[in-house]
């Protein structure tokens, strides 16, 4: 099981971009080996975030119907998630909320591996990060 990250999708569904190419090139590896694709909830709250920031509205249909193609599962965000984002977050205080997020889902769902370019998923060794 690979847990996708907002990164990817947005590389995927946004403008040119050099890692543009190596997300399509990563998700056709992972398509073809059939390893079970997950996110959670926060990826899309993400996508609403920035892409409504950006005001690149008509992106945002795109990227969910993108993100809707590729993953098996999407995990809610409930208070066990949230719980285990506060101790995240208490232990290691350099992490964003979003990533506290990500991480506590797949600690939740026992996800090991994430397909992001985010080098701060790095400082966790109970990960692996797929780039």
């Amino acid at each position: 099981m690979i847990f996708i990250d907002t990164n990817v999708v947005m590389y995927l569904t946004g403008g040119d971009h050099p890692l543009k190419l190596r997300s399509q090139e990563m998700l056709e590896e992972i398509i073809n080996d059939q390893v079970k694709l997950v996110t959670d909830a926060e990826v899309y709250q993400e996508i609403l975030h920035r892409y409504t920031a950006l005001k690149y509205f008509e992106r945002i249909p795109y990227a969910f119907d993108i993100l809707n193609g590729l993953v098996d599962e999407v995990f809610s965000i409930d208070i066990t998630v949230v719980e285990h984002a506060k101790t995240i977050i208490l232990s290691y205080q350099q992490t964003t909320a979003r990533d506290a997020i990500h991480l506590a889902s797949m600690k939740v769902h026992k996800v090991q591996r994430i397909m992001t370019f985010d080098k701060d998923f790095d400082s966790f060794t109970s990960i692996s990060r797929l780039f």
